[in-house]
């Protein structure tokens, strides 16, 4: 990718490992919290990256960046994830140049998602370019693209039904209540919890199962109590978690730790119990399957489940599919005016070059010029010439390599390099 002049860096990569050669405690393992994309952000800066950008989901850890070889960015990955190099190889992927950024676009559209159409990641993407920006880590190439990606996700959204249906981990989670639990309005829930997925969890078993026994903790009680306002459900105290346990049927853990938060030791009830572990990493030990009334789910079961929503969203793939290659090829398009700019850029200053010296000869010469009048003309006409230079070399029927190569000599140019 060198070729069109938008790094020092040779070539623009997207590594990382997702749900389809991962299992959850390999994703667990690479997993990111913010403080550790912050700590990756900052090593990135350090060792004089100059543009990167790093998600990580239940689903999936990727980091999307300039390098001269994948291993820089596998390295960061691994010092700041708990998993090593030789973990990741196992499962990981790896993509360059025209195939990151079409992997970025199936991503970022809903068509890699562990469920189809699930738009959770696109959310996720624009957060972390706005985290690389604030630390200078976002050139105007990454920053095209990912708004590119944007764009494509937004019109999928809008000219298909591929995310038609209450389709998602949190809604699949609630089918799965229905489908395995008798009387679900009568059971005592417990979510423990309430970041993303667990406001959706939680927002479908209120629209879905009518439950008025549900009861939310979080480590920080304002937060739940907030959610719990909206739905009219009761809160408890951290501290009270092990005791609530016991009055329950139905578990939800959708905590963001690092380590498991429920382990057997916290159940002393003999009544059956559900237990859905929602996290990545898993957040409750597998310990709890020792216990003869528990029955442990995680999400990497829950979305397998398919119905008949989720299959009608795949007649819409083709279409989708359309959309991206539309996107994508406007941004190649933008991407293949990089070949020239730079030429272009060093015309126009030979140019002004030029004129500079020609009105300082005539200056001398003529004793009533006007060189406010001689710039301003000067300045049109080398705008003019540029840009017809530039109609030129974007005319797809001319070879732009044999016109660059012939300007450069005519002019004898000594084109910058452009970083963008």
């Amino acid at each position: 990718m060198h070729q069109y002049n938008i790094s020092k860096s040779k070539y623009f990569y997207a590594i990382g490992l997702s749900y389809k050669k991962a299992d959850a405690n390999i994703r667990g393992l690479f997993s990111l919290d913010d403080d550790a994309k912050s700590a990756l952000l900052n090593q990135a800066k350090e060792s004089a990256i100059e543009s990167l950008v790093v998600t990580s989901t239940c689903n999936r850890t990727e980091i999307y960046g300039f390098a001269e070889h994948p291993f820089q960015l596998i390295q960061l990955l691994c010092d700041n994830a708990r998993g090593t190099v030789e973990e990741f190889q196992k499962v990981a992927y790896v993509y360059k140049n025209s195939d990151a950024i079409a992997h970025m676009f199936r991503v970022g559209s809903g068509l890699d998602s562990q469920i189809l159409g699930d738009f959770e990641i696109i959310s996720q993407l624009k957060v972390s370019a706005r985290n690389s920006k604030l630390l200078g880590l976002l050139n105007h190439f990454t920053e095209r693209l990912v708004n590119a990606v944007i764009q494509a996700s937004k019109r999928i959204k809008n000219e298909t039904d591929i995310s038609s249906g209450a389709t998602s981990v949190s809604f699949a989670s609630v089918q799965y209540i229905f489908n395995t639990v008798k009387d679900v309005s009568n059971k005592n829930i417990l979510l423990f919890g309430t970041g993303k997925i667990g406001r959706n969890t939680c927002e479908n078993l209120v629209k879905h199962t009518k439950n008025e026994q549900i009861t939310l903790i979080n480590r920080t009680k304002d937060k739940a109590e907030r959610i719990a306002g909206k739905f009219n459900l009761v809160v408890k105290d951290y501290a009270n978690l092990q005791e609530e346990i016991q009055s329950s049927d139905i578990l939800i853990v959708a905590t963001g730790a690092q380590r498991p938060t429920i382990d057997k030791h916290l159940i002393q009830t003999d009544k059956p119990l559900l237990i859905l572990d929602l996290s990545i990493p898993k957040n409750v030990d597998a310990n709890v399957e020792e216990l003869d009334n528990v029955l442990l789910v995680h999400l990497d079961h829950l979305s397998q489940i398919t119905d008949k929503t989720l299959e009608a969203r795949k007649a819409h793939i083709p279409l989708a599919e359309a959309i991206i290659e539309e996107v994508k090829a406007e941004f190649n398009d933008w991407l293949e005016t990089r070949k020239f700019a730079p030429t272009i850029k060093a015309l126009k200053h030979k140019l002004q070059d030029f004129a500079a010296a020609e009105v300082e000869s005539q200056r001398k010469k003529n004793t009533n010029f006007n060189e406010a009048q001689a710039a301003l003309i000067s300045n049109c006409i080398i705008q003019k010439i540029t840009n017809h230079f530039a109609h030129h070399l974007k005319d797809d029927g001319i070879p732009t390599d044999e016109s660059l190569e012939l300007i450069k000599k005519v002019f004898q140019l000594e084109e910058p390099i452009l970083h963008v």
